[in-house]
């Protein structure tokens, strides 16, 4: 009996000391156990990753100092780690291969030939910002060429030129990266860095519409000047609006306080700024809100639309969420800084906003724009060809988004003189022209010819298949 106890200890003892020693048991197998990730840095490149920076360097030295100046540089990460294709790739720019022939250009030998994609997608950024990827990808920025397409008249009625849509629209929406006979990137479709932009490889976006090449900055992207790229204007004027605000007044005068170098996740409200940026808000991480890129997030009303629903309700491009859920999340944000009552009265305001110009202004428009329509006063063949289109057109894409959007972000000249200032003028004069041609039964006039209404009315089918 002794002797068994004895030999029983002494297996409970060898038991241990295989554990301790680290032999045979494999603890990733418990529940509650994280995998440990691993992390290398491989500080050598292969001799064609020397070639490119070498190249680039004489050819196209700020290229090679953008680059030079980015983590991406501290961090090893090579022109070949972003821009190497697989062979077979139809993005593979066939005309850089020259350049593997030229005694002129250092590094010109075919040994150091390898295919080469001349656009990065976010489908490249994903091997190693996976989570952003997938963020950017269901975001409104990401599918906006969709959303342009369903709501636009411009181009489903073909009343723009391609030429002007592409030196202006698309090239906020982005662009269908198109390759032609030759292998070549179709020059009606490039260059482009649209936030919308469909590649080649069937990923949507740019990631380089907001942290531009070749440095690809965090901090430039946490700056608001990195929106009024495309948030600008008499449609969408978020930019002036944010200078009128309250936050634009302080990030310009203490923006040279301000931390935009701070590491993803840990951008934190009065350490590394004062008041917030666009970033700060709709993407960036504070308090128990994490970072996303997907700017669809947080947003409890659908303010570019004609009639202002809720994102889930926004039948372009319905969002997968739920408005109260994403409300809280920007009232989670509004904390770092302001109190429940003074978050809660401002929302109350913006409501009202909201509602008052969908019941008082828009639906009787909208009302009186069908009777004539189903009257046959106004045709409907084409649009913006009849004065009256384009009253209905821009009291809400024009001063309809400037009231709403000022109401939002707190600038009340928005929100009053160019909004619902404009909106009532606007409004009144509809009205006037509409009841005079259902009294009258007198149709309106058509501006013909309509100058440079040559666009293309087809959608394209990568976006919408046939």
């Amino acid at each position: 009996m002794r002797k068994r106890t004895l030999f029983l200890i002494l297996g409970l003892l060898a038991a241990g000391l295989l554990l301790v020693v680290g032999i045979p048991f494999n603890w990733a197998q418990q529940s509650n156990f994280p995998q440990v990730k691993e992390f290398r840095i491989e500080r050598s490149m292969p001799p064609q990753a020397v070639a490119c920076i070498e190249c680039h360097k004489a050819t196209q030295p700020g290229v090679f100092a953008d680059w030079a100046k980015s983590r991406h540089a501290n961090a090893n990460i090579t022109c070949l780690d972003c821009h190497l294709a697989q062979p077979g790739d139809r993005d593979i720019a066939k005309g850089h291969e020259q350049y593997y022939n030229r005694s002129d250009l250092p590094y010109g030998e075919a040994k150091y030939k390898v295919p080469i994609a001349s656009i990065v997608t976010p489908k490249d950024c994903s091997r190693c910002h996976p989570d952003e990827a997938k963020q950017y990808a269901r975001s409104k920025h990401a599918n906006t060429i969709e959303i342009m397409w369903k709501l636009d008249p411009w181009l489903n009625k073909g009343m723009n030129s391609d030429n002007e849509r592409k030196t202006g629209c698309f090239n906020c929406h982005g662009t269908v990266i198109k390759i032609d006979e030759n292998g070549d990137i179709d020059p009606n479709t490039w260059p482009n860095a649209g936030v919308g932009r469909l590649n080649v490889d069937g990923s949507k976006g740019a990631c380089t519409s907001c942290h531009t090449r070749h440095r690809f900055s965090v901090a430039e992207a946490r700056m608001p000047e990195a929106c009024d790229q495309c948030h600008l204007g008499p449609d969408h004027p978020q930019i002036e609006i944010y200078e009128e605000s309250k936050h634009g007044t302080l990030y310009h005068a203490y923006k040279h306080e301000y931390n935009f170098n701070a590491a993803g996740g840990t951008w934190t409200a009065g350490i590394d700024y004062r008041a917030p940026t666009c970033a700060a808000c709709h993407m960036s991480g504070s308090g128990k809100v994490l970072t996303s890129h997907d700017v669809t997030e947080r947003l409890s009303w659908e303010t570019q639309a004609p009639l202002t629903v809720r994102p889930e309700n926004f039948k372009p491009f319905p969002s997968n969420s739920d408005w109260q859920t994403e409300r809280n999340k920007m009232k989670a944000i509004c904390q770092q800084c302001h109190g429940n009552s003074w978050i809660d009265d401002f929302y109350d305001g913006f409501d009202k906003a909201v509602m008052e110009y969908n019941e008082v202004y828009f639906k009787p428009v909208k009302k009186k724009m069908d009777e004539l329509y189903e009257k046959g006063l106004v045709d409907k063949t084409k649009y913006f060809d009849e004065h009256l289109e384009l009253q209905y057109y821009e009291i809400w894409h024009h001063e309809g988004r400037r009231a709403r959007m000022g109401a939002m972000m707190m600038a009340p000249d928005y929100a009053w003189w160019h909004g619902f200032y404009e909106v009532k003028n606007r409004f009144n004069a509809f009205m006037e022209e509409a009841n005079h041609l259902l009294k009258t039964g007198e149709k309106a006039y058509r501006w013909d010819p309509y100058p440079n209404a040559t666009g293309s009315t087809k959608r394209p089918v990568e976006i919408f298949p046939e």
